[in-house]
């Protein structure tokens, strides 16, 4: 199966992005903790070059903390500044201007040097992928409602400078994804966390990929949520299998395949199955 989703808003915003750029100080790049890598798009390392950036691995609340972990000394080895926030809680979220202030206080410390007594404030881009959870951040880092949210892609549809009390300016920008996946594997997970809209994809094929890597890295867990006494390696006998349990039936008690991948789906998305993480370092 091949994924695709690139609308024009996206192509506008990369367009919008790069012009702004002379006027940003730093970028946050938020990428989701369960797919840190498969959220990170290729595009924001040739539209932001050289700007400082710090790593936001946002949703932490619902990626496997011990794989969390790894990531964030995964990133370190890079010299990459990674945080683990939850921006629906707050988790975390106060010490993104912290580490914000320390990686430009040498910019800052110019600005004094030439008689500028008080600098202005910082100027952050915050990018990601669709539904990776900015405006929600932008939210809890303002303290209050400002930037729409949604728990749908392609909520954000242009550009606006966000004040954050005195010492952080925000350009938020909607969601961009690449417009082609070159590994296959990236757009399935990208689909299981819920970063493409459902309606332009085929939820069998998406929930087979879940199923089958459930069953390598959380084997009890779908055991135990789906009542199993085993994991059939047949998909066929393993989607039969939980539609039977799980009562997804059409007519005639036969198994109903498309709620079975709904089922699926959605237990995953709101951590039926628990905390889950489909990259790993």
């Amino acid at each position: 199966m091949t994924i695709q989703w690139f609308p024009g808003h996206m192509a506008k915003a990369k367009r919008e992005v790069t012009e702004k750029l002379k006027l940003i100080d730093i970028v946050f790049e938020l990428v989701d903790a369960r797919i840190p890598i498969s959220s990170r798009n290729p595009l924001i390392d040739e539209i932001v070059a050289n700007k400082p950036r710090i790593m936001l691995l946002n949703k932490a609340d619902m990626a496997d903390p011990d794989v969390t972990k790894q990531w964030i000394d995964f990133f370190a080895a890079q010299q990459i500044e990674a945080l683990a926030i939850d921006s629906q809680s707050g988790a975390g979220v106060k010490q993104i201007v912290e580490v914000a202030k320390e990686k430009l206080r040498p910019k800052f410390e110019k600005m004094l040097a030439k008689g500028i007594k008080r600098p202005r404030a910082m100027r952050a881009l915050i990018v990601g992928i669709p539904n990776v959870g900015k405006s929600t951040l932008i939210n809890r880092l303002a303290g209050k409602h400002i930037a729409k949210t949604g728990d749908t892609p392609g909520v954000t549809k242009a550009q606006q400078w966000i004040k954050v009390g005195k010492e952080l300016e925000l350009l938020d920008t909607p969601g961009i994804l690449w417009p082609k996946f070159e590994d296959e594997e990236v757009g399935l997970k990208l689909a299981t966390t819920g970063a493409i809209k459902d309606t332009i994809l085929n939820l069998q094929d998406v929930a087979v990929y879940a199923l089958r890597f459930l069953a390598i890295y959380y084997p009890d867990r779908l055991k135990e949520r789906y009542v199993l006494s085993h994991i059939p390696e047949d998909i066929v006998q393993l989607f039969d299998e939980i539609g039977k349990k799980r009562g997804c039936l059409a007519a005639g008690g036969v198994v109903d395949y498309d709620k079975v991948a709904e089922l699926v789906l959605r237990d995953i998305r709101t951590e039926k199955l628990g905390r889950l993480s489909f990259d790993r370092p």
